[in-house]
Parts: structure tokens; C-alpha cells; sequence
């Protein structure tokens, strides 16, 4: 088991939302104050069946708990009115609760009740490369495959090919399907792969609806749906005034480099450094885990990027409170030179004050023109140090 870089709250509720198999249930099992705690897994169809049709079990199964006593409830957007419960419960008895869940999409659908503050709000990740650190870290593996704890248990790749084309599956029969979260599959899984291949890239909504023969309504709820269940984030654009208008739309970027190349269907091909994929992967895998250590520091980091009208691009911005914001090119090759930060020199008589970094596998780290070129580690500590 590995030790995970979040750590919930011992001390008042809280939700843990995160995709499917990220390790929610297996984190709280390792939490010590919730050893002795009441537990209730939705996940089983019986439980969830019974609390559906009489959420007042609720109650009546928390009556001998006292004032700081923990209750689990795993997977609790399948049953939203149980949250009505949890509320009058943890107001009137004074008990903790500990909700997980891989979806907000249900609850904010059926207007749930999400405590009003009364719970802390955590999201845990697929692993981060410091945690996989404590039992060795391989950056093409994890390109390649992801990081779902899942994952590693296999040795083989063909299992970890059905592993991941299950997954998605599972994915969209349980979580689309069965919640119902669209009217008709068919548009969505073909976006989904469209979504895919397009990852990182800035979203072209009229070029989509071409592709999948749906209206731009409607990609921006499947876009909606992705973040919902923790698929993905956006990645907007940066909102600071620059001398040339940058465009507008944000960028996608799913949570799990394996899972979008299982969408994508591109696991069997290999990915060799010195290419677009392998380039495109490794800028995806570090802006995941610059976003992944954003939210369990929980430092108000603000990330973005830019991208003129004229194309010049930057790949990552951190905007880090009471430090210097952070302007960074994501660079997969092993020798940089001043051609893989022309970009960043661009900006620089803009914002004199800051940090500009091209973050990259060279691991000859040094300054260049005042551009910190650092290995991608390096980088990284720069950044959350």
C-alpha cells in the first residue's frame, strides 16, 4: 500500500470525491480515527436498494452513536437524500461523517443537500510521482499506463491493456449509463474518444460538433460531465492583460494519462522519446501533477496557460500567492537549448518580476537569459517549495 500525500480532516465531515479505482475506499480504511466507525458501502446493490427506499434507516442506525463517533458512506450520490440525513444527523447527535463519492454530477442534479459548509471537501488523485517514489518511479511507464493504484498490481500488459479498456467500460456503464447522465450513448462515447484525442489541446467546440454530430449545448454538458466525475479538469486561460489578445477557450486534460489512451485507443503504440505523442504525453503527466500537489497543498495555486492569437504559447502558469507567479514551458527533450523557451523570452519585459521555468528530462540544470531551464524535478521543488 502506498502512504497518499492527502490527508482527511480527524476532526469535522468531509466529502473525498475522485474518479472510479483512484484508492478513496482503500484511503479511509488507513485512516486510524475511523477504525471503529459505522460504514455503509452504496456500491452494494442490496444497501443502496434498501436506503433508497427508506433513507430514515439513517437515523435509526446512528441512534447509538455518540458526539464525535464516524460514520462512512461510501459512493453516497447513489442515494442524494441520504444527505439530508447526514446534515440533521451531524447537527443534532454531533456526529462526523466521511462521504465518498465519484460523482457530484447526481447530487448537484437532484439538488442535494451538500451540508452547507459543514463538510470539508477533499479530491483525491490518481498517484502522484512522489508517492510512487517510495517504491520506484518510472516516468515512461507511468506515461504510458497511468497511475491508478490498480494498475501496478499488474506485470503483464496485456492486462493492463484489459485492466484500462475495462475501466472505461465500467465507466460509462456505471457512471453514464446507469445514472442516466445522457439520453443517448452513442454521441457521447464517440466524443469521448474525439475528447481523448484532443487532449490538451485548446477546445474547438464547432469543430467537435462536427465530429460528433451533436450541437455545442451539447459538448459543453459532456465536457460538464467529464469534471462531474472526475474524469478531467480545465485548464483556463491565464486573466492577466498581455500585449497581444490571447484566445479564450480552455484546455481539457484527463485525470489519468493511462485512462485517456485507453479512450483514445492508443495503449499498443509505444511511445519514443523525441516524438509528438511521447512530447504531448509528458506535458500532460507533469501539468496533472503540478494540479494533483495544487489541491492536496491546498495552496490557492491558480493554474492557466496562454496562447496568443499569433500562437505564441506558454504552457503553464502558476499564479502562487504572496509568491512570484510561475511561467512555464513543459519541454520533453533531454539536451534544451534557447530554441524550447523562445516563447517564455517573448513574455519576460511583461512580467519582470516573476519565475520563468522550462521545466524538461535535461539534467543539466542552469540559467539561461534569466529562463531557469531545470529537469523536471527540479522544477517541480521550485515550484512547491
Amino acid at each position: 500500500m502506498y502512504q497518499r500525500s492527502l490527508k482527511p480532516s480527524k476532526l469535522n465531515s468531509f466529502f473525498l470525491f475522485g474518479a472510479r479505482a483512484t484508492g478513496k475506499t482503500t484511503l479511509l480504511h488507513g485512516q486510524g480515527f475511523l477504525d471503529s466507525a459505522l460504514r455503509f458501502d452504496l456500491l452494494d446493490p442490496e444497501l443502496e436498494a434498501r436506503f433508497a427506499l427508506n433513507p430514515q434507516l439513517l437515523w435509526e442506525q446512528s441512534s447509538k452513536l455518540s458526539p464525535g463517533d464516524w460514520v462512512v458512506i461510501d459512493e453516497v450520490q447513489k442515494v442524494p437524500k441520504l444527505l439530508s440525513l447526514v446534515h440533521k444527523i451531524i447537527e443534532e447527535k454531533k456526529v462526523n461523517f466521511a462521504l465518498t463519492g465519484s460523482s457530484a454530477r447526481k447530487l448537484k442534479r437532484g439538488g442535494a443537500d451538500m451540508l452547507a459548509g459543514r463538510a470539508f471537501v477533499f479530491n483525491l488523485f490518481p498517484l502522484t510521482y512522489k508517492e510512487l517514489t517510495q517504491k520506484g518511479f518510472d516516468l515512461l511507464q507511468t506515461m504510458h499506463w497511468g497511475s491508478l493504484p490498480k494498475i501496478l498490481s499488474y506485470a503483464d500488459d496485456i492486462d493492463r491493456i484489459r485492466y484500462l479498456n475495462a475501466y472505461v467500460h465500467t465507466y460509462i456503464k456505471e457512471e453514464i449509463q446507469v445514472e442516466q447522465l445522457v439520453r443517448n450513448l452513442d454521441p457521447f462515447r464517440l466524443f469521448l474518444k474525439v475528447a481523448a484525442q484532443n487532449n490538451g489541446e485548446i477546445i474547438n467546440y464547432s469543430n467537435i460538433t462536427k465530429d460528433t454530430g451533436v450541437d455545442i449545448k451539447s459538448v459543453q454538458n459532456y465536457y460538464e460531465i467529464l469534471r462531474d466525475t472526475h474524469l478531467g479538469f480545465l485548464l483556463e486561460p491565464f486573466g492577466k492583460s498581455v500585449r497581444k489578445v490571447q484566445k479564450k477557450s480552455p484546455k481539457f486534460y484527463f485525470f489519468d494519462g493511462g485512462v485517456k489512451r485507453a479512450i483514445a485507443d492508443t495503449l499498443r503504440s509505444l511511445l519514443n522519446p523525441g516524438t509528438y505523442d511521447y512530447g504531448s504525453e509528458f506535458e500532460s503527466w507533469f501539468i496533472n501533477e503540478c494540479y494533483r500537489e495544487s489541491h492536496y497543498r491546498e495552496n490557492g495555486f491558480r493554474l492557466s496557460f496562454l496562447r496568443t492569437k499569433d500562437d505564441a504559447e506558454i504552457d503553464l502558469i502558476i499564479e502562487r500567492p504572496n509568491k512570484k507567479t510561475v511561467f512555464l514551458e513543459i519541454k520533453s527533450t533531454d539536451k534544451v537549448d534557447e530554441r524550447h523557451f523562445r516563447h517564455l523570452k517573448n513574455f519576460q519585459k511583461d512580467f519582470p518580476n516573476d519565475l520563468f521555468i522550462c521545466a524538461s528530462r535535461d539534467s543539466m540544470s542552469r540559467n539561461i537569459g534569466g529562463i531557469e531551464a531545470l529537469h523536471w524535478k527540479d522544477a517541480f521543488e521550485a515550484i512547491f517549495s
